[in-house]
């Protein structure tokens, strides 16, 4: 994704910014790819537990556990450059928030579906769930692709159109389950769907903070006693009508935590004061890993808990990712070495898309993969050679013209 909002597309690039900052692209694109890595993980056997979630109710995290945090993190630090992007191009306070409801709809809707696609019962649906993630997905390029200047108003409106019908005509044929069909529904939202979430609670506090830091600071603290506040079981009842991905303060403090991170980047990087801001950001890590320490005890280290303590290390281990690379690429001028998975980072919703894709084709092959291929250290190295594979696709798929923007 560009230095615009994120699921980049992306989370995605949103808007084209000319005074680049290679490191927060880089820094996206290297956790797509470790994203697609930890998720391709359930198909191989005999590998480090490190390298897999930590089980509901333990206390640690492994390195899947960090991934999805520092995405979150990254749809932060894009915010504060796509909504000043927009604002320099005269959008109003009234546009800024259309757009970011209209983002998050359709990260909500992208998350529903693959959702749905888990709990897919083949049979009483009429689909198998190759043919449901494919179908699905295809609309998503459809509805929400980036379509060349010269075809007509009426055939992007037609090509959106099919997308949208599509979409209608899966849900109506769902059935989920296996004893009990259930219909199509949010039974959960899924990543997409909490990057929609994040997102939309992260963006309205920057559009209305008017880059005021002061305010953003403030809104990060708020979330972060919302964290714990919810952990502790204080959130009353009355407001369990706000998505829990929201209530949970959580995730969204996540994102607050980039916005933050970007909005004093910014001020540090005009100044020309890197020294000061490279000091800043490493003791702020290490007041993060603190607070992590700290809340540990209370609620313990966990994702799938959305604990405090995992919302605290995991932030401080991005924003120390994030001075590293940009030391190596954007001072260091280093960018080039990680071109290979660069479209990862400037179109990462396509990206995090075509793994459905490859699962899909692999059903349909007459043969599978040995299972050398898919035990111990020979098996990580698979896995990694598909999430490079996906980002140089990406890439190959750009250059064609398909290019997902939201």
């Amino acid at each position: 994704m560009h230095q615009a909002e994120t699921v980049s597309n992306s989370p995605t690039s949103l808007v084209k910014i000319s005074d680049r900052v290679m490191s927060i692209d880089l820094l996206r694109a290297i956790t797509m790819v470790l994203m697609i890595f930890v998720n391709d993980l359930w198909s191989l056997t005999d590998i480090p537990a490190w390298l897999e979630h930590v089980p509901q109710g333990a206390d640690g995290i492994g390195l899947a556990d960090t991934i999805f945090p520092a995405f979150l993190f990254i749809v932060g630090m894009s915010l504060p450059y796509a909504i000043e992007a927009r604002r320099k191009k005269g959008a109003t306070v009234t546009a800024l928030v259309g757009h970011v409801v209209g983002r998050s709809i359709a990260l909500l809707v992208m998350g529903v579906f693959l959702v749905n696609g888990e709990s897919i019962n083949e049979a009483a649906s009429g689909i198998q769930r190759a043919g449901w993630n494919t179908l699905s997905c295809l609309s998503f390029i459809l509805i929400w692709g980036v379509y060349p200047k010269s075809p007509s108003s009426g055939l992007v409106g037609a090509s959106k159109g099919i997308g949208i019908i599509c979409l209608l005509i899966l849900a109506f044929l769902y059935r989920g389950g296996d004893v009990t069909l259930t219909r199509f529904g949010t039974h959960w939202w899924g990543i997409l769907g909490l990057i929609g979430w994040s997102y939309l609670a992260a963006a309205l506090v920057t559009v209305f903070a008017r880059g005021r830091s002061s305010l953003l600071f403030l809104a990060w603290i708020g979330f972060a006693i919302l964290s714990m506040a919810d952990q502790a079981g204080l959130v009353p009842v009355a407001v369990d009508f706000i998505p829990a991905a929201i209530r949970g303060g959580t995730l969204v403090g996540l994102a607050m935590g980039g916005v933050v991170v970007a909005t004093l980047f910014q001020g540090y990087r005009q100044r020309g004061d890197t020294t000061w801001m490279t000091g800043v950001f490493l003791l702020l890590s290490v007041l993060l890993i603190g607070l992590s320490v700290g809340t540990r005890p209370f609620w313990g280290l966990s994702k799938l808990g959305a604990t405090p303590a995992w919302l605290f290390l995991c932030s401080a281990f991005t924003l120390l990712a994030f001075t590293a690379l940009y030391w190596l690429a954007d001072i260091g001028k280093k960018a080039t070495w990680f071109s290979a998975i660069k479209p990862a980072g400037t179109d990462t919703l396509l990206c995090y898309l075509l793994p459905y894709f490859a699962y899909a084709l692999m059903t349909l092959l007459p043969f599978h993969l040995p299972k050398a291929l898919l035990t111990g250290g020979v098996g990580l190295l698979k896995s990694l050679l598909f999430a490079l594979f996906c980002a140089w696709t990406t890439g190959l798929l750009n250059r064609a013209g398909i290019r997902l923007k939201l």
